[in-house]
């Protein structure tokens, strides 16, 4: 069976240290549990996490056979595909991933990093680029030509849709054994392996460029104000896991706020806490 897109985002790690180490955390603190939550700073960062999401989300129920779990996965594809037709991603993802090369070729000289680290890693953006160049006209042509996902796409759209009576052949296609339909959805992510493995690269580059600080946000609120001159792409907040809090995040290039929010599923709209927040923040620029 091919490998998917879904399963490389799900299971592939990155090779060695980054670049820019993170700090070492005592084994108290990685033992307990903490929640992350993650706010891009750009378009093009914010399509990429919402297709590493799909990707993933992918790769779990393709794993699966029940017959629920190919109807998930199918979901997650389609998705994927209308992520694809609103933007142009091949040259979004090419764009990124030299951005990546000529920044860190800037450190080749530095005597304070791993050398073999970097060449490694600029070696790896290198033939994530020469595979991007490979890719012969659109991402997934042959998947938005498709007459069957074409009509599980259109129903989608109604609300229970895809029953049964709707698409019989869509109902046919389920009763087969799940060997056979855990092979046909591995082959339609297997489409986007290369620019998916791109974005991948991209988010790991990205998340391990800045280490997590200890921060407080004073009366459940912390805002701070970015350097113009400085391309911040992502800031990650991590929130110990047991508190009655989550974190709302807003932000762009210029500036982020976060609200420390007490929890409230059905009690009405969630308020800020008027507690003093101890977080960990990395506002992520490479």
């Amino acid at each position: 069976m091919a490998t998917s897109t879904g399963s490389s985002i799900a299971n592939q790690q990155p090779a060695g240290a980054p670049v820019v180490p993170e700090k070492k955390v005592k084994q108290k603190e990685a033992a307990a549990g903490k929640v992350l939550y993650e706010q891009p700073l750009n378009e093009r960062i914010r399509t990429f996490l919402r297709l590493e999401y799909l990707f993933k989300q992918a790769a779990y129920h393709l794993k699966r056979s029940s017959e629920w779990d190919s109807r998930a996965t199918l979901d997650c594809i389609l998705e994927i595909l209308t992520v694809f037709e609103n933007t142009n991603l091949k040259s979004e993802v090419f764009k990124e991933l030299e951005r990546h090369s000529i920044n860190l070729k800037r450190h080749e000289h530095n005597p304070d990093i791993d050398h073999g680290h970097l060449t490694t890693l600029l070696d790896d953006i290198q033939q994530k680029m020469d595979a991007m160049h490979e890719i012969d006209g659109q991402v997934a042509r042959d998947l938005k030509n498709s007459e069957f996902l074409i009509s599980i796409r259109q129903r989608s759209a109604i609300p229970g849709g895809t029953c049964d009576f709707d698409l019989p052949a869509y109902h046919y296609w389920l009763q087969q054994p799940a060997k056979t339909r855990s092979q046909d959805l591995a082959l339609f992510l297997n489409h986007f392996d290369q620019i998916g493995q791109a974005i991948q690269l991209v988010m790991i580059l990205i998340r391990n460029s800045t280490p997590m600080q200890p921060m407080l946000a004073t009366a459940g609120l912390y805002q701070r104000t970015f350097d113009p001159n400085m391309p911040f792409q992502l800031v990650r907040i991590k929130l110990a896991k047991g508190l009655p809090y989550f974190a709302e995040l807003s932000g762009g290039r210029h500036r982020f706020t976060a609200r420390f929010m007490e929890f409230s599923s059905l009690k009405g709209r969630a308020m800020q806490t008027d507690q003093d927040i101890e977080f960990e923040l990395a506002c992520c620029v490479i």
